[in-house]
């Protein structure tokens, strides 16, 4: 999955509730999840931890053969580099992972310099 979801997957999102305070993570992954309601908690049945999801507007439809909603989740994973600051994502990130401070509501986000483990220290020892 790309980082960067198709805006036009998002346009019924009216609000993005954090779990865990946003400021404390480099990265967060999204995924879009089938759920059946637009708006209250999701269920999480992956590995790791659920940070964060994105509640829809009235005007979202649920898909037409499932009924379900797709809604925008955000979640870690036990080896991400909240929880192992020097394991597989010391530096980099998973390729579906943003920084949490860039995402809104109807926002893919974005990967930056933070959610990237790329520092200042790094940066100039780059020839």
């Amino acid at each position: 999955m790309s980082s960067l979801l198709n805006a036009s997957e998002i346009t019924h999102e009216q609000e993005v509730v954090w779990l865990e305070d946003p400021d404390a993570l480099q990265y967060v992954r999204q995924a879009l999840d089938k759920t059946p309601r637009r708006g209250n908690k999701p269920r999480y049945a992956r590995d790791g931890r659920m940070v964060g999801y994105a509640l829809l507007d009235d005007g979202a439809e649920p898909d037409p053969d499932s009924g379900l909603y797709r809604r925008r989740v955000f979640f870690l994973l036990p080896h991400d580099r909240d929880s192992q600051p020097a394991g597989p994502y010391a530096v980099g990130a998973p390729g579906e992972a943003v920084d949490p401070r860039t995402i809104q509501p109807k926002n893919p986000g974005a990967k930056t310099d933070r959610s990237q483990g790329r520092t200042t220290a790094i940066a100039s020892a780059t020839p």
